[in-house]
């Protein structure tokens, strides 16, 4: 049996930051999460943070701050080239004004807004440390995508 959780989804995407207090603060501007939790490490560092995106969230902390053996397991896009393993996609309502919001809070737009042949809208974007974030309107969960 599968325990209920209280949100809608039961995967939440995990990051680690060099400087995970200005990847908070940027997050929340840039991207439009807002704080749930963040526990604060050390010398300026982030133990734990919970950050949240209407029902969804997302969990990160600083590298070295309590992670360990997991830490190991994990490099930053800085470390490998800048590329990325996985890339979170986040529904949003309205791709071009959250794009010019990422944008004018430094984000690296590496794929402007555009319409995908399968319908809906989309951009990405890399943060602060280089994380790839996907961004549109299309929600799986509510729509079927149409055949191409």
């Amino acid at each position: 049996m599968v325990k209920q959780t209280s949100g809608s989804g039961v995967i939440i995407p995990t990051l680690r930051y060099a400087d995970a207090a200005a990847a908070v603060e940027w997050l929340c501007t840039a991207l439009g999460f807002a704080k749930h939790l963040v526990v604060p490490g050390p010398n300026g560092t982030i133990a734990h943070a919970q950050l949240t995106y209407r029902n969804s969230m997302i969990m990160l902390g600083s590298i070295g701050e309590g992670g360990g053996e997991y830490d190991r397991l994990i490099q930053q896009p800085s470390e490998v080239g800048g590329a990325s393993t996985q890339a979170p996609y986040v529904i949003v309502d309205d791709v071009d004004a959250h794009c010019s919001q990422a944008r004018s809070a430094g984000a690296e737009i590496v794929m402007e807004p555009s319409d995908q042949n399968y319908g809906g809208r989309h951009y990405a974007c890399r943060d602060v440390e280089g994380h790839l974030w996907n961004f549109g309107p299309y929600d799986p969960w509510a729509e079927a995508i149409s055949q191409y």
